[in-house]
């Protein structure tokens, strides 16, 4: 137990030590992102609203389903979401092998690399939102006191998914074939998290197995607080929360153990 302090309070001092060179990683790796691209951070907002035209098409024409706001408005939000966890866990999978130079040579905290994945899918998320607030004016869904959550339910869902992103990143540095498997999975996973289409559509046991999800948790929540004017699933949202809350330093700590190996694994 006295080790594990002393692991945390390292790793915690160190990032505040470095939390520097994070924003500095941030910033490169948004230029290199959208370098020599003519729409810039405009493709932040083309995936979303690519996927939301092609998805109401599907749901709303050949097999329409019932939601509590227009359909487009559904499943912008929620791809949204799902956008910022499919682009940080994408880029921090091989945040690791794609810096080697730097992971071999110099010394500073290797989750850096995977933290700053997290943190420029961040950065589109914002650009994206700004979407979602003109779909809402378009459909005259106001925003409601619940918005006030909307913190906490963003807390938790970049906890969950930085806690998977330095596990996918530290993986992938070990056996190189995780970033393969990864893209498969990735494809299931998000139609197991409820992202375009209602997780009350679902009954019986497939049912439960996606509302186990934390995806979906999560995803909901973000509709609840930011459409309906509701808070979140208490005891589903409280759950995920206390299990992101938990992963995260695991993770984090996992990582922090296994660095003196990764020079040896490149």
């Amino acid at each position: 137990m006295r080790r594990l302090r002393e692991d945390l309070h390292e790793i915690v001092r160190e990032q505040i030590e470095f939390r520097e060179l994070l924003v500095q990683m941030t910033a490169r790796d948004l230029r290199l992102r959208y370098k020599q691209t003519i729409m810039g951070f405009g493709w932040a907002i083309f995936t979303p609203i690519l996927n939301t035209l092609v998805f109401s098409l599907v749901f709303m024409r050949v097999a329409p389903v019932h939601t509590e706001v227009p359909y487009p408005l559904f499943a912008y939000c929620g791809l949204l979401v799902w956008n910022f966890t499919a682009s940080s866990l994408r880029f921090a999978t091989t945040s690791l092998t794609g810096n080697t130079n730097l992971v071999t040579k110099v010394y500073f905290p290797r989750e850096i690399f995977p933290l700053a994945a997290v943190a420029v899918s961040l950065v589109d998320f914002a650009v994206a939102a700004a979407v979602l607030a003109g779909l809402m004016a378009h459909y005259h869904v106001g925003a409601s006191a619940t918005l006030l959550l909307l913190p906490a339910v963003l807390a938790v869902h970049v906890a969950f998914t930085a806690s998977l992103a330095l596990v996918l990143a530290m993986a992938n540095l070990f056996y190189r074939d995780v970033k393969y498997l990864f893209e498969v999975i990735l494809t299931f996973w998000m139609f197991a998290s409820a992202v375009v289409y209602p997780v009350d559509a679902v009954h019986g046991t497939l049912g439960q197995l996606i509302r186990a999800n934390p995806m979906t948790t999560i995803v909901e929540a973000y509709r609840r607080v930011i459409l309906y004017g509701a808070p979140p699933e208490p005891v589903a949202f409280a759950a995920v929360a206390v299990f992101s809350l938990l992963v995260l330093p695991a993770a984090w700590l996992l990582f922090h153990r296994s660095e003196f190996r990764f020079a040896e694994s490149i």
